[in-house]
Order: structure tokens, then C-alpha cells, then sequence
């Protein structure tokens, strides 16, 4: 791993010396330049797309102000707001008695606190320079400011998987595709705000190590994955991702030692850092969604120790070894699972949580756990909302997924994991949209990249140009691609260097870029895609005028998907729960501020100590009625089977005794309850 911009520039130049070894130190000195230049221009798109994401979240701040959107945002800017007065360590034992009254809620041991802290630390630096800030406008725009954090990581995902071109496509999609707009607009404080975040930062750094075999990289993301975890409950879609493409790896005969880099430290460290949140704890080690990264970490332990016994031993007593090892391997893994099978049937849900098995088996939740069911977000999606929510990239993300096969890397093998898991789960869970939003995005980015380059090859300037139409022909050339060697040799005579291809006992000549160019181009001279680059490198030319129309039609679709995604932003989904609007006949626009006038009153005519009865249907007006006045909360809901909305009690004892005190309070006189 490279650390110095002189050690960089000298690398290039030593690879462009050993593609071409009669090359002048001019010639040399140009692409250079070419290639700064770009980065130049590739530096001021990211930060362009950064300020198009935070733009995109401000229709609800420009529309109705800063305020805080939903229920749930409140219960966080509550917590936030105790964290900001009492301190980091205080909230780990706060006990909210005014939360779900009479129980309360004990707030260290059943929240996760990512979101809460990234909050707070933003305020704490703000004040320690001296900037005067609300903590409520630091809640408000949290969201869209990881928007922009989540675009940048969207871009170096993208990028560790195919080229620049394709992280750049990839960033400018992640920042306005709807799916992702609708839980980050400004005063959407919820967890998902910070947590698609750190998931993209958790998929970039294993991919990352994946590509570079570094054990730092490999510790970055287990720290990444410690962030995800105190962000989400979503956590558990990594946990089983990661053993999902270290298995495929292993099977497809692409085990190498940087794949044992990226995954062994990380379910190791991982596992130890998700157990040191209260709210997961020894879950992580308990549950059974964690179960199947245990099975790959023994899997790739069992595979690489065989690799090692076949390097040391001769071929009949690795023959002998081998047929011991798989014996006791199998005698020891029908033991364990015996053992684990009677931990997990001792469960009634087999050890899964109830959303888990929802997501499993989709009839789970409607038959027996209906309170999960009966949450809007838990519905299957209609097929529509996937032109809302993803619009262009229901087309694009499909031919992504077919190029990521050629060449076929590890990191283009994750990716296409990533995004077939990810559309079935968006098909059972509207929710889970949001995960399905990034996978998309570094698919259709991939996508448009290679149609982008197909139409502008035809149209790309003469070679030894100079100006913009060089910076134009390095972009389209692209940088170094990724190998799935663990070291590259640059040698003076380019003849002379050979390395072993991962997974195969074939063995290239050259450079890098002429190796992966060699299995690229094998089998694709007689494809009729070739034109297009999506099963390899291309070796015709579009017509110039098909380039040129192409190319504009493309770019007329992306400015159709920028106005799309401004349009949902600013009708769809920038209106708060709280301050309702409609339209007169004439066209104008009545707001309807009453919530926030009846919360006002009551702060203003009750007691602080005050107990508020709350006779409403939904459980989420509690929780603002607890936040914004301040008084506690009594609920007489019509409807008691809302009590136990997923995350707000932890455990079905809890849920039945809340539901058995509700049931007291209204089935006894006004007198008895109030006393």
C-alpha cells in the first residue's frame, strides 16, 4: 500500500515504462499530466454530487422549517437532548421514567446508539469552536449531511470494483435516488439517516482488503462494522453477506490469502465489538443470524489448513491426510451440529428474531407474529414503487450485474451477491428498499460507465491530443485494473515477469493490465454485446452519429432521473407527520399546524409533573407528546395491539405486561385511574 504521492506517481511511471519499454520520459511525462488532471476534474464532480445530496434533503426545511420529522426522530432527539446535558456516560444508566409510563425504559440497554452519539459528538465540536448551536438543527441535518458521507463511500465502493468512471456514476446516483431520500431528508433523525453509511463504509473497506490483502484495511472494517452495529439493527444483512461470498470463494476455487485477511480479523474483532453494545450483547454470539458467519470462519480455517498440508506434504500422504482430516472434520461437525440443533429448537423461533424469520419466510410474520405485520413498512413493496424509488436504475442495475461477470473479481463476485440478496429481501420488506438503494447504484454505475465509454469511443478525440481531450481519452481508458494476485512484480523487461493466477495454475506474461485484458478478451470476439463492454472489452466501434445520438439520449435520461428524484424529494417525502398541507381548488397550499399547537399548549397549561392521558390508536403519539411538552404519558389506546411495535419493548414478558396494564387502566373508572 502505497502512502506518498511520490511513491504513487513513480509506480505509474514504472508501469508505464513496462507497457511500453521504448516509450520516451515525454511521452510519459504527458499521461502523467493527463492523468492529474483528471483526478483534478474527478476531485470537483464528488464535490459537486456531495452538494447535490445535501441539497436534495432541504425541501422540508425550506417548506415548513427546521423541525423533526415522524415519532421515532423525537424519542432520538429526546435522548439526544439528555446526552448533551448529562454527558456520554449518563445515558448508558439513564432510565426514562416518562417513556411508555408507568413501566418506563431503561435507554442504555435498548437503543442503539450510533445515531445518538454521531449527534452528539457533531455538537460537543461545534461548542468546543465556539459555533452556537441548537442541538434540535444538529439533529435535523445529520441525515442529509451522511448523505453526502455515503455518496463519497458509494463512489470508492464503486471504484474498488471496476474503474473511476463507474464510482463517479455510482456517487452521483447514490445522492438523489429516491429510495434513499425518503428516511434521509433533513429532520429525518432517524437510524437509517447514519446507518446506509456505515453500511456502504463496511462493503467499501472489505472490498478494499479484499483487493489489497492489508490487515490495516482489515481492521478499518471491523471498526466500520463496530459503527454499523450501534447504528442498526440492519447490522445482521453484513453478518450474513460476508460468510455468504467468503463461502462462494471458497467453492469457486477463489481462496487466496487476502480473502483470509479481510474475513477471519473481521469476524473475530466484529464479534467482539457488536457484544460490547448493551443492546446487542451476547446476542451476537447467541442468535442464530450470527451462526452462519461462525460456519464460514471454521469453513475457510478447514480450506486453508488443507492448502497448507498440500504445499508440505507429498501427494500420497496428503492424500492419507486429507482422508483423516475430512473424517474427524465431519465426525466433529455432526457433533456440533447435534449440540446446535438442540440450542436452537429449544427456541420457539429457532433463535431468529421475528423480523429475521419475516424476512425468511414472508407468511411467518402474518401468522403469528401480526403486530409486525400490521406495520406499513413491513408490506411488500407494489411493483411500482420500484420505478419511484430506484427509476432508471431498474434498467441499468440489471446490466451492471451481467458485466460484473467479465471479468469476474472477487469484488465483482460481492457486488453481485450483494444485489441479488439485496432485491429479494426489498421484495419482501418495503423497508428494506433502502438497502436495496446502494446496490443498485454501484450496479447502474457500472452500467453507465461502459455505455457512456461504448458512445464516446466513437466520438473520442485522435490519439496525442492534448487539453480537455486528453484529460477525456485517460478517462476513458480508465486507471490500473484490480488483479486477484497478492503481489505484482514491475520488473525492466516486461518479458520476463510472470505470476500465477489466483485460484489456477495458469500464468500470464506482462503487465497487470494485459493479463486481466488476456482472460478478458478470451471467447468475446464473436459476442454481438462487444460493442457495449458488458461481457468484455470492446472491439468495435458505434458509428460517430449513433455515438453522438446515444450519448445524448443517455444523458437526457440522467437529467429526466435528477428532475424525478428532485420532484419525489420535494412532494413525497419532505412532509413531517406533524404539520399536515392541502391544496384549495385554486391551487394554493393551507398548512395545518395543530399538532404542534396542541403540544405547545400543554407545555405551556400543564404541570412538568403532569400525566397526560393519550386516547389514541397509534403509539407513536406518545412518544411525541412525551418529547416535545414533557409530561408523562399515560396511553388509553381504542386499539392495545399496537403497544408492541417492533423495537419499542424488547421481549414478549414486557409487551404482555404493558398490554395487561393498559387493559387496567381502561377497564376501571376515571377516579381509580388517575389515582
Amino acid at each position: 500500500m502505497l502512502t506518498t504521492a511520490a511513491e504513487r506517481v513513480g509506480q505509474a511511471s514504472r508501469r508505464i515504462l513496462v507497457a511500453d519499454p521504448t516509450a520516451s520520459t515525454a511521452e510519459s511525462t504527458k499521461k502523467l499530466q493527463r492523468s492529474a488532471a483528471a483526478n483534478v476534474v474527478c476531485g470537483f464532480s464528488l464535490a459537486g454530487i456531495c452538494i447535490l445530496a445535501f441539497s436534495l434533503r432541504l425541501f422540508s426545511v425550506i417548506k415548513y422549517e427546521s423541525v423533526i420529522h415522524e415519532f421515532d426522530p423525537y424519542f432520538n432527539y429526546r435522548v439526544t437532548q439528555y446526552l448533551t446535558k448529562e454527558g456520554f456516560y449518563n445515558l448508558w444508566n439513564w432510565f426514562d421514567d416518562r417513556t411508555w409510563y408507568p413501566l418506563g425504559r431503561v435507554i442504555g440497554g435498548t437503543v442503539y446508539p450510533g445515531l445518538i452519539y454521531t449527534a452528539g459528538v457533531m455538537w460537543n465540536v461545534l461548542h468546543f469552536f465556539n459555533i452556537p448551536i441548537h442541538v434540535q438543527e444538529v439533529c435535523v441535518f445529520t441525515a442529509p449531511l451522511f448523505s453526502a458521507f455515503c455518496a463519497l463511500t458509494t463512489y470508492f465502493l464503486a471504484k474498488e470494483v471496476r474503474s473511476q468512471g463507474a464510482g463517479l456514476f455510482a456517487a452521483l446516483f447514490a445522492a438523489s435516488v429516491p429510495s434513499y431520500i425518503s428516511r434521509s431528508v433533513a429532520g429525518s433523525y432517524d437510524n437509517e439517516g447514519v446507518a446506509i453509511f456505515a453500511l456502504v463504509l463496511v462493503f467499501f473497506l472489505y472490498v478494499k482488503t479484499i483487493n489489497t490483502g492489508s490487515l490495516a484495511w482489515a481492521t478499518a472494517n471491523a471498526l466500520g462494522y463496530y459503527y454499523m452495529v450501534a447504528s442498526w439493527g440492519g447490522y445482521s444483512f453484513i453478518i450474513n453477506l460476508l460468510p455468504i461470498h467468503c463461502l462462494a470463494c471458497i467453492f469457486l476455487g477463489r481462496m487466496n490469502s487476502r480473502l483470509y485477511v479481510a474475513y477471519a480479523p473481521f469476524i473475530v474483532l466484529g464479534t467482539i465489538e457488536a457484544a460490547s453494545i448493551p443492546v446487542v450483547g451476547f446476542n451476537a454470539v447467541l442468535m442464530s443470524e450470527h451462526f452462519g458467519s461462525f460456519l464460514a470462519f471454521g469453513v475457510l480455517h478447514a480450506a486453508m489448513g488443507m492448502q497448507y498440508i498440500k504445499h508440505i506434504l507429498p501427494a500420497r500422504t496428503y492424500n492419507a491426510a486429507k482422508a483423516l482430516a475430512v473424517s474427524a472434520g465431519v465426525a466433529v461437525l455432526g457433533v456440533v451440529m447435534v449440540l446446535l440443533l438442540g440450542y436452537v429448537m429449544a427456541s420457539p423461533t429457532f433463535g431468529w428474531t421475528g423480523r429475521s424469520l419475516s424476512l425468511l419466510d414472508p407468511t411467518y410474520a402474518s401468522k403469528y407474529i401480526p403486530i409486525i405485520a400490521s406495520v406499513s413498512e413491513h408490506q411488500p413493496p407494489a411493483w411500482n414503487s420500484y420505478f419511484t424509488d430506484v427509476h432508471i436504475l431498474v434498467l441499468l442495475a440489471p446490466l451492471g450485474l451481467i458485466a460484473c461477470f467479465r471479468p469476474l473479481t472477487d469484488a465483482s463476485l460481492f457486488l453481485i451477491l450483494y444485489g441479488v440478496t439485496a432485491v429479494y429481501f426489498s421484495g419482501v420488506m418495503v423497508r428494506l428498499m433502502l438497502v436495496l438503494a446502494p446496490a443498485t447504484c454501484c450496479l447502474g454505475g457500472i452500467a453507465a460507465d461502459q455505455i457512456m465509454v461504448t458512445f464516446c469511443k466513437s466520438i473520442r478525440p485522435e490519439e496525442g491530443s492534448g487539453g480537455w481531450s486528453g484529460i477525456f481519452k485517460t478517462w476513458l481508458d480508465g486507471p490500473e485494473p484490480h488483479t486477484q494476485e497478492d503481489t505484482v512484480s514491475v520488473d525492466a523487461k516486461p518479458a520476463a515477469s510472470t505470476t500465477s493466477s489466483a485460484g489456477t495454475g495458469k500464468r500470464y506474461k506482462g503487465s497487470a493490465r494485459n493479463r486481466v485484458k488476456e482472460a478478458t478478451n478470451k471467447g468475446t470476439e464473436a459476442s454481438p454485446f462487444n460493442a457495449f463492454n458488458l461481457f468484455g472489452n470492446a472491439k468495435q466501434k458505434l458509428p460517430r452519429d449513433v455515438g453522438i445520438v446515444g450519448a445524448m439520449f443517455f444523458f437526457s435520461m440522467l437529467v429526466f432521473y435528477i428532475f424525478h428524484c428532485c420532484w419525489v424529494s420535494a412532494e413525497m417525502y419532505s412532509a413531517p407527520s406533524i404539520v399536515l398541507q392541502s391544496r384549495s381548488p385554486q391551487g394554493g397550499v393551507h398548512v395545518f399546524d395543530d399538532f404542534r399547537e396542541a403540544y405547545g399548549w400543554l407545555r405551556h397549561n400543564t404541570d412538568e409533573e403532569a400525566k397526560v392521558p393519550a386516547a389514541i390508536s397509534m403509539y407513536q403519539y406518545n412518544i411525541s407528546i412525551a418529547v416535545r411538552p414533557g409530561q408523562f404519558v399515560v396511553p388509553s389506546f381504542l386499539s392495545t395491539a399496537n403497544l408492541c411495535e417492533p423495537g419499542a419493548v424488547n421481549n414478549i414478558l414486557h409487551c404482555t405486561l404493558y398490554i395487561q396494564a393498559v387493559g387496567c387502566v381502561t377497564g376501571k373508572g376515571a377516579s381509580h385511574v388517575w389515582s
